[in-house]
């Protein structure tokens, strides 16, 4: 029997591919969807010579645009559109021109509408580059029409 994304659970994939087919920000970074799941989703970038600001480190912006774009795949993965309420990052280890930088975010809780995510930031040896917690609001929306 042929097996169908909308019936074997594969929501969270189909979801995230289509935010990302549509997201310019993350293509122009080069981020790559590695795995996803309901609350949780890996995502990865190589830091580019283009990505480095004026000390010659990776950007701040560019660092969080990684995180913010795993928060958005695991938090949107029940196909409820679902956007950022509040993000904070805390910036551990500057990442350098060649690392791939990839990471992981986790539901921690999910209540109603609102829901807590955390997501790690790390470079290709396993060192943490960053730590960003994403508050999120549920519409009353789907992202994909299944």
């Amino acid at each position: 029997m042929q097996s169908d994304d909308k019936s074997t659970g594969n929501t969270a994939r189909v979801v995230a591919e289509t935010m990302l087919a549509a997201d310019r920000h993350s293509r122009h970074l080069g981020i790559e969807l590695k795995s996803v799941d309901t609350g949780s989703a890996t995502l990865s970038m190589l830091v580019r010579d283009d990505m480095l600001n004026g000390l010659d480190i990776c950007h701040g912006g560019v660092t969080f645009s990684l995180a913010d774009t795993a928060f958005a795949c695991a938090c949107n993965s029940r196909n409820r559109r679902t956007v950022a309420l509040a993000c904070n990052i805390n910036f551990v280890a500057a990442g350098k021109v060649g690392d791939v930088l990839t990471a992981i975010a986790r539901e921690v809780t999910l209540s109603g509408r609102t829901g807590v995510y955390d997501i790690e930031v790390r470079n290709q040896d396993g060192a943490m580059v960053a730590q960003f917690r994403g508050t999120s609001y549920g519409t009353s929306s789907t992202v994909v029409a299944l």
